[in-house]
């Protein structure tokens, strides 16, 4: 009896030794936490996976060691949630991965393709990303991936947008790429997507109707693109694009550059070089030899087209030949466009004391000529011109300017009333 009960002592102490070390609750060159189920194995130069790994892991990270093989050996995590295989030598994505995973994180490796098989069972996956390699090809299944999010493929060497991409994703990064193409109907599920990243790639242009299905898009870089802006027949679709969306661009094409295939309104009007015209040159001499001939010349410019006779001073004459052009003068040519030229009629209007000069004396004769400049005619300007002054205009138009009797009208009326009085007496 007492033999047996020794017996069983010894194995219970056997097993109280060795059954941790055999379980490995955490490996001693990893770090644990979580009731060990979080392991943290990063930058330990590890090649092989450490001993006493549990079975129930939901992180695990191996980042930053030289591991160049992992196939088949973390299918047994069957609880793993996160991967970390980051800045190792791996030159696949390791084969029969867990099912369980929702994060997988593999970058800065050798990896040169994305097999359809590593992908191919990962329904529960969230964030891929696999930047920073030698990608050259990325082969998915259609209709794989369905809870994948986020999708990072940047700093590859990948020429063709990968096609079959899942149709719930919301961010795709695929920058520093050699990207210059984009199949027809790449994008055209992706009506969840709200980032995408194409900066710093080959792109020269995009195809026609490739973002037309990007209804939910929030924020797209196309920065450091070869955009060949000159080409008529392919570059417009990408820039109306941009000009329609709702998403923020990053780096719009041609921006620096005219690109007259995005906007459809009319280039505003430049004003047309009315003093370069020979009869407004000439019209204009004509006023400055009459303001030369004038001793103080009080010059009224009037502007608005229309001109009522009320205006008009009694007696008027012309006090020089002056041209007017009709309505049928063909309108000068600017480099946006016919446009109507403005013509400017000038007329000198006298005091009605000119024809009575016999009656002043020598000295005290003064005739103040009044310039009226009358412009027919839109000025190429006009839609221009702000309302206020347009309607200060009116105004004065429409105001009578009071009456100044002349100095020759003041010795008249002395004469008249010297010769009433010698009358009387």
């Amino acid at each position: 009896m007492e033999y047996q009960i020794l017996n069983t002592s010894t194995c219970l102490l056997v097993l109280l030794v060795f059954i941790p070390t055999g379980l490995g609750i955490c490996p001693s060159s990893c770090k644990c936490s979580g009731n060990d189920r979080n392991v943290d194995c990063s930058g330990r130069n590890l090649t092989v996976l450490p001993q006493g790994l549990q079975d129930n892991l939901t992180y695990l990270n191996l980042s930053f060691n030289q591991f160049v093989d992992l196939d088949h050996q973390l299918t047994r995590f069957t609880n793993l949630r996160t991967l970390d295989i980051s800045n190792n030598w791996l030159k696949n994505v390791p084969a029969h991965l867990p099912k369980s995973l929702w994060e997988l994180y593999a970058t800065n490796n050798n990896i040169k393709v994305l097999q359809k098989l590593d992908t191919a069972y990962q329904w529960n996956l969230r964030v891929l990303d696999i930047s920073r390699n030698m990608v050259e090809r990325a082969v998915l299944i259609n209709n794989t991936l369905s809870s994948l999010k986020f999708l990072n493929l940047s700093s590859n060497k990948l020429w063709t947008v990968p096609t079959n991409m899942p149709y719930n994703i919301e961010t795709v990064d695929l920058s520093n790429n050699f990207l210059s193409q984009i199949l027809p109907g790449t994008l055209v599920r992706l009506q969840h997507l709200t980032s995408l990243y194409l900066h710093n790639n080959k792109f020269s242009y995009i195809p026609d109707k490739a973002f037309d299905q990007l209804s939910q898009l929030q924020v797209i870089t196309l920065y450091n693109n070869p955009w060949s802006c000159s080409d008529n027949q392919n570059i417009p679709y990408v820039l109306q694009w941009v000009q329609g969306t709702a998403a923020r661009v990053v780096g719009a094409p041609c921006a620096d550059q005219p690109w007259p295939w995005a906007s459809t309104a009319p280039a505003p009007a430049q004003p047309t070089a009315l003093d370069s015209s020979p009869m407004i040159k000439g019209t204009k001499a004509a006023d400055r030899e009459a303001s030369a001939a004038a001793p103080e010349p009080t010059k009224v410019t009037k502007t608005h087209k229309q001109f009522k006779a009320k205006d008009v001073p009694p007696l008027a004459t012309q006090s020089h030949p002056a041209l007017f052009p009709g309505t049928e003068r063909p309108p000068l040519r600017s480099p946006d466009g016919p446009q109507e030229a403005a013509a400017t009629r000038t007329i000198l209007v006298q005091d009605s004391t000119e024809g009575n000069a016999s009656l002043a004396p020598a000295t005290g004769s003064s005739t103040t000529p009044m310039t009226l400049s009358i412009t027919s005619g839109m000025p190429t300007n006009y839609s221009k011109m702000p309302q206020s002054t347009t309607a200060t205009l009116r105004k004065e138009e429409a105001t009578p300017s009071a009456r100044v009797p002349s100095c020759a009208s003041r010795w008249q009326m002395g004469l008249l009333c010297l010769a009433l009085l010698h009358a009387v007496a």
